[in-house]
């Protein structure tokens, strides 16, 4: 696991799209993985920038998104596929017919998911997924106790993050209990992973992934696991962390072949 503490939370989601955006100039047709929520929103902000100013082409990519809430009316503005439509879509001027979504308003959710899991092993692998952590170690909607060997299923949504959540919706009342989401396992398939946290509130889940033990209590913890996954992350979600001087070290004296700086 790579590890870079940015300079500021603008920098954190400049340098995940830099990673992001080479894989996208490797292969026009590349696949990403598409997270939702605050953490990667600079990330798409910068892509959306480069596609505006024709520094970057992603018109021919592959998305799929890591999860969806279960329940909410087709067209809700806070349901994945409309978050993911107006903040990536549009923006980025992807091809709507190559992203797809978990069907969180299917009559039969278990076939939803294994329909989803199947068009992303038809499709893929990822080349790049992008990543955020929960305040409880969870990524993606894989809460604590998930299973490393988990594929994409039905979860019941913790309190603590539907309590997160709540600002996205009038009350916490409105925040769905239960979601589909990509497994551990499904997000661990991935061919490189950059997971980006800004914030104090980020840190202890931050300290625990990259430097706890390896644990279902911390589901961010199964990227100690991944032989290409890249955390990019500020001082202030930095600062539960053990060896910071060695992260900043190590990432000074990359090779330039390894940079994307």
């Amino acid at each position: 696991m790579q590890v870079v503490i940015a300079e500021s939370t603008t920098q954190v989601g400049l340098l995940a799209a830099r990673k992001v955006a080479q894989v996208i100039r490797r292969r026009a047709d590349a696949v990403i993985g598409l997270a939702t929520g605050s953490s990667p929103l600079a990330i798409y902000a910068e892509l959306a920038r480069q596609v505006a100013e024709g520094e970057l082409d992603c018109s021919t990519l592959r998305a799929f998104a890591l999860d969806e809430y279960v329940g909410l009316p087709p067209g809700h503005p806070e349901s994945y596929r409309q978050v993911i439509q107006r903040e990536v879509v549009e923006p980025l001027r992807l091809t709507p017919g190559l992203v797809h979504v978990p069907d969180g308003s299917a009559a039969d959710v278990a076939a939803a998911c294994t329909a989803y899991e199947q068009k992303l092993a038809q499709t893929g692998p990822v080349d790049i997924q992008i990543l955020g952590i929960g305040s409880n170690g969870h990524i993606g909607f894989n809460e604590p106790t998930s299973s490393f060997a988990s594929r994409t299923r039905i979860k019941t949504l913790a309190p603590k993050t539907r309590a997160d959540n709540a600002r996205f919706f009038s009350s916490l009342d409105e925040v769905p209990i239960h979601c589909l989401t990509q497994g551990l396992a499904t997000i661990l398939d991935a061919r490189e992973l950059v997971l980006v946290a800004q914030g104090a509130k980020k840190a202890e889940a931050v300290a625990k992934m990259v430097e706890g033990p390896v644990t279902s209590m911390c589901p961010g913890s199964a990227l100690q696991f991944h032989p290409n996954a890249t955390v990019i992350i500020d001082a202030d979600a930095a600062s539960r962390l053990t060896l910071t001087e060695y992260y900043r070290y190590s990432y000074d004296n990359l090779p330039d072949w390894q940079r994307f700086d």
